[in-house]
């Protein structure tokens, strides 16, 4: 079987297998020591330098905050606050952790992608407290350090973990090249988690109009398809598949969880779709990739 087939049926497989067996959600908690794992192993390759900050991560940054702007009208548009609310929270949503991960399957470059990642999420965690009470009016206490611990711990601790590794065994930067079926391994186990964890949800909570959670599926694919083909053009030649990465695949976890805290759990459907949407894409690009291998 072809690289890029077996690889487009894995993920297949994750979503398939994580809808029929929504118990396996109890093991949720591993998504993050998951995607810790795999950000470490991508941080042993990647050198950090002024000279690769860059305009456009300032206009991906921007891109993305105007995005659940953008995208709350749009719900408005389609459906009422419900969709809007979930439509905001897919927008939003800052660079996903593992997208180095899949830039780095694609043969891209993985420090743009880096920089991007860390800008939005540090930036978008820090804005959070101030623009969640004026999209739900709810007060937020305490937000901006829940939301800075989890970043540190997801980002900052395999960072770090990746530079003493380094500064001991400079060997270990050619360690990713021979992890990157183990990595995305890990990957696909994370996908499965995540499609279990909302099989699980749907079961449990009852939605008593089948056609609301068909425009937030619905909304959460536009919302998607504009920040993939919003990114490549602001990437413009040079980053193309960087920026549109960096713009397009999403760091749900955060959103999720602020939904269900702070919404209720049928708008944390939005970003839960934008999972489905974003990795259905990345499975295509990983399939591309390899064929052009071939």
């Amino acid at each position: 079987m072809k690289p890029g087939l077996s690889r487009t049926l894995a993920i297949v497989s994750a979503f398939a297998c994580g809808a029929a067996l929504p118990q396996a959600s109890a093991l949720a908690w591993t998504i993050r020591w998951l995607i810790m794992a795999m950000l470490f192993i991508t941080f042993l390759q990647t050198r950090f330098s002024r000279r690769s900050l860059t305009m456009s991560h300032a206009l991906l940054l921007a891109a993305n905050l105007l995005m659940g702007f953008a995208a709350l009208g749009l719900g408005w548009a389609l459906g009422g606050r419900d969709i809007a609310l979930a439509a905001f929270f897919a927008g939003i949503t800052p660079t996903a952790t593992a997208a180095p991960v899949i830039v780095s399957f694609l043969r891209g470059k993985v420090e743009y992608v880096v920089i991007a990642f860390l800008l939005s999420n540090i930036v978008i965690a820090a804005l959070l407290p101030l623009i969640l009470p004026l999209v739900l009016g709810v007060h937020t206490a305490g937000l901006y350090w829940q939301i800075a611990r989890t970043v540190g711990v997801i980002v900052f601790a395999p960072m770090a973990a990746a530079w003493l590794v380094r500064r001991w065994h400079p060997q270990a930067s050619r360690w990713p090249g021979k992890l990157r079926n183990v990595s995305f391994a890990m990957w696909v186990l994370a996908l499965f988690l995540i499609t279990a964890n909302a099989a699980a949800f749907l079961r449990q909570e009852a939605v008593s109009e089948p056609l609301l959670l068909v425009k937030i599926v619905t909304v959460s694919g536009i919302v998607c398809a504009l920040n993939f083909l919003l990114g490549a053009w602001i990437g413009g030649a040079e980053f193309r598949r960087e920026a549109s990465q960096s713009l397009g695949q999403k760091n749900t976890t955060f959103t999720i969880y602020l939904a269900m805290v702070y919404a209720n759990p049928l708008i944390a459907l939005g970003p839960t779709c934008y999972v489905l949407w974003h990795n259905l894409w990345n499975s295509w690009q990983l399939y591309r990739a390899e064929q052009r291998k071939i």
